[in-house]
């Protein structure tokens, strides 16, 4: 008897309603819809994805699902296994630990190279989106201004390679601050890290700016592995 796709969840169809409007290609519409299913925990850690039940679900082919599950891996949103097919990742210490020292390593130099050419323009709006991150309660809403806030400070590197793997792993780390905000009330801390580092860029003090870049990722990603690592 062949197979009959299971009906989406209602949150799921949820989702999916709200993000149809918003994308002009198939690709971009699943992705962003599978995204804010995964880092919303619609879709929880595990969950297998059956490109023929979401091509269904989705009300388009295979094709566009299949390319956008292998977007929502380089997001490291989803893990790909033998025999299992795609599955949501699961939060780990260790993906923490790797993601936190990706980004030590990586985010200090495009700040680097971009604060000497940040305009006016560019500090008021990273000012603009830590004042909208103050009053904002919802923590997928404040991952989302996080990233903005911190590709902002970044954007004007000159470096497309390098800002392309910035934001690939400010993505892969939207889950686990999203987690943070709402395990470790880690919200008001990182608004203190914000707030200086938007200082130091507006002093065009780089060693400082950077400085603060470095211990604000590590002491994160410390303490989340830290409770990760905490027997059940």
């Amino acid at each position: 008897m062949p197979h009959v796709p299971d009906a989406p969840s209602p949150d799921l169809t949820a989702v999916i309603a709200r993000n149809r409007p918003r994308f002009r290609t198939a690709t971009e519409f699943v992705e962003a819809a599978m995204r804010e299913a995964i880092l919303g925990g619609v879709l929880p850690a595990g969950a297998p994805l059956r490109q023929e039940e979401l091509a269904a679900a989705f009300g388009v082919s295979r094709m566009p699902v299949r390319e956008a599950l292998r977007q929502l891996e380089a997001r490291a949103l989803v893990e790909f296994h033998p025999h299992r097919g795609a599955v949501v990742a699961a939060i780990s210490a260790e993906d923490s630990a790797d993601i936190g020292t990706i980004r030590t390593a990586l985010e200090p130099a495009a700040l680097r190279l971009s604060l000497p050419g940040l305009t006016a323009e560019d500090l008021a709006l990273a000012a603009d989106l830590l004042a909208e991150m103050d009053g904002e309660p919802d923590p997928g809403r404040m991952g989302e201004l996080n990233r903005r806030f911190h590709m902002t400070l970044y954007a004007r590197a000159g470096r497309p390679r390098l800002l392309a793997l910035v934001e690939q792993h400010l993505a892969a780390a939207d889950r686990y601050l999203r987690f943070q905000f709402v395990a470790l009330g880690y919200q008001s801390r990182s608004q203190d890290d914000h707030y200086a580092l938007l200082a130091a860029c507006r002093a065009g003090d780089a060693d400082a700016a950077c400085a603060i870049v470095i211990d604000h990722v590590s002491a994160a990603e410390k303490e989340l592995t830290a409770f990760l690592k905490k027997p059940a």
